[in-house]
């Protein structure tokens, strides 16, 4: 039995002519190209079968990349495959790749199984395969999976990936738990590209980190079966989330990495806008750029959430599409610039947001007082303190103190429809003399309207001294500016006996008088508590 020579194949491996092509491409690095003259049969999803002189055995694809042969003299190994049908399971699973390995269009006949596999670089492009399970994959360089097709779901639980993880236009589909990718505790070293993708399922993503950006430009992500589509609390993300629109014609040209797509799509360009059909959990997220949810559009049922729970990101930018269902969550969360339209937060019901905190206010488009208050209102079916507060605070921090002090009024206003009747009494009279305090120029106007009906009615009706020949000289101005200041004297009232009609307007005046400083001194005080 002769030795087999450096570089054949093993005895008995019986290699087809498609399978020592592909050999031979292996050892000199270049391209096994297995696709024909006719496009449409090129589709590795599509109807037309591939027969015996397309295919190769996934066992022989496995020993190329965990050993395979010595390169040629001046060359570098690679498994570099275009048009391939791969028949059987693909097992790496715990196995070391060194070589570069990129498979394009080729059909897997079977489910691919990398779990704890080691790679440098993964690239398959256009793929169509029934299933991946990846996980706790590591890789030095990226993983593409762009304009793939998986049937049954991807599963990247616990994988590493040392650069960036590209899943542009990748169509998937859900496995039997419901979800489409299942990538929680994944660590991208780099950008996530997964722009355009459709998602059918849940993708799952909670713990993950993201080392610069994580760009969902376009996707679709749908989930009927399940209340979310996109589940990812607890999620870093080192600079931006991107759940904006995307240009449909970025990707015309299907060339190889890094499969990106413009951020300004040219003149004429179709835009296709992130929408999701399910629930979006963020919860405890973290982002230290931005989260944009530009021209976003959600279809929620009425019982599904997006969620931004105890969010942190410098800037929201919150300017997608109004949701028609369901319920906006921004609990807890904590924002710098809050970038936001009028039209895009959902009505009474729909919004929560008890102890969301920001500090600038960027409205895009016409947004006035009025509505803001009707967003706060939305959010607070039932009365709580802090959202007028905090549009308050972000109001005087924006130098727009009168704004602040309209927003205080409506929080009082409002207040006073949860008290009991005596305390609403004693609201409205706050709010018809001093406006609560936040508008104490209505108490001048008040105490100048009663001393001159005191003034006239009282030079009218003098009341008598009490002692003659001892009271001052009577002046029915300072006589009822005496009644109405209870805290000042200035030496008429304690002279004059009123009695009659005469009594009952003094009283009066002393009654308003005290109503007036009492309204104006609880204002004071609330002011001195805001300052």
């Amino acid at each position: 039995m002769t030795e087999p020579r450096d570089g054949d194949p093993p005895p008995g491996l019986d290699l087809t002519t498609a399978e020592w092509g592909m050999w031979q491409a292996f050892r000199n690095g270049s391209t096994h190209d297995l696709r024909t003259a006719h496009p449409q049969r090129n589709d590795p999803s599509g109807p037309y079968a591939w027969g015996p002189e397309r295919s190769v055995r996934a066992r022989v694809v496995a020993l190329l990349l965990l050993d395979g042969p010595p390169p040629q003299p001046g060359r570098v190994a690679a498994l570099k495959l275009n048009g391939v049908h791969i028949t059987g399971t693909l097992d790496l699973a715990g196995g070391t790749v060194e070589p570069y390995v990129e498979m394009k269009n080729c059909r897997f006949e079977q489910e691919v199984l990398l779990p704890e596999a080691h790679f440098t670089t993964l690239r398959l492009v256009g793929c169509a395969l029934p299933r991946l399970e990846a996980a706790r994959v590591r890789t030095e360089g990226d993983l593409h999976l762009p304009r793939c097709v998986v049937e049954h779901g991807i599963r990247l639980t616990d994988a590493h990936i040392g650069t960036d993880l590209l899943l542009n236009q990748l169509v998937v589909r859900r496995d039997r738990r419901g979800q489409s990718i299942s990538a929680d505790g994944l660590t991208v070293g780099q950008d996530l590209q997964a722009e355009m993708i459709e998602s059918h399922g849940e993708l799952s993503m909670r713990g993950a980190q993201i080392g610069v950006s994580l760009s969902l430009r376009g996707a679709q992500l749908r989930n009927p079966y399940g209340r979310r589509a996109l589940n990812a609390p607890q999620l870093t993300v080192e600079r931006s989330l991107y759940l904006t629109a995307a240009g449909v014609s970025s990707y015309g040209s299907g060339s190889t990495p890094p499969y990106g797509t413009s951020n300004t799509p040219t003149r004429g360009t179709r835009i296709q806008r992130f929408e999701c059909e399910g629930g979006i959990r963020l919860d405890d997220g973290r982002f230290n750029d931005a989260v944009d949810f530009d021209q976003a559009r959600f279809v929620m049922e009425n019982d599904q959430e997006l969620s931004l729970r105890r969010i942190q990101t410098p800037e929201l930018r919150f300017v997608g599409e109004r949701p028609q269902r369901g319920r906006v969550i921004l609990s807890g969360a904590r924002v710098v610039n809050l970038v936001d339209k009028s039209v895009s937060w959902p009505g009474p019901g729909g919004l929560t947001m008890a102890g969301f905190s920001y500090e600038c206010l960027i409205p895009v488009g016409h947004f006035p007082l009025s509505r803001r208050l009707e967003w706060v209102a939305a959010a607070t079916p039932e009365f709580s303190r802090g959202p007028y507060e905090m549009l308050a605070t972000a109001m005087r921090t924006s130098g727009e103190d009168a704004e602040a002090r309209e927003v205080l009024l409506a929080k009082e206003r409002r207040r006073r429809e949860t008290l009991p009747p005596a305390g609403k009494l004693w609201g409205y009279l706050q709010d018809w003399t001093v406006a609560y305090g936040y508008r104490p120029g209505r108490a001048a106007v008040w105490m100048a309207v009663l001393w001159a009906i005191g003034s006239v009615f009282f030079a009218h009706n003098r009341p008598d001294p009490i002692k003659p020949g001892e009271s001052p000289n009577w002046n029915a101005s300072l006589y009822t500016l005496d009644l109405l200041l209870p805290v000042i004297d200035l030496g008429q009232d304690g002279y004059w006996k009123p009695d009659g009609a005469v009594q009952w307007a003094a009283i009066v005046m002393v009654m308003l008088g005290w109503i007036l400083a009492t309204t104006v001194a609880a204002g004071a005080s609330r002011l001195l508590r805001r300052q």
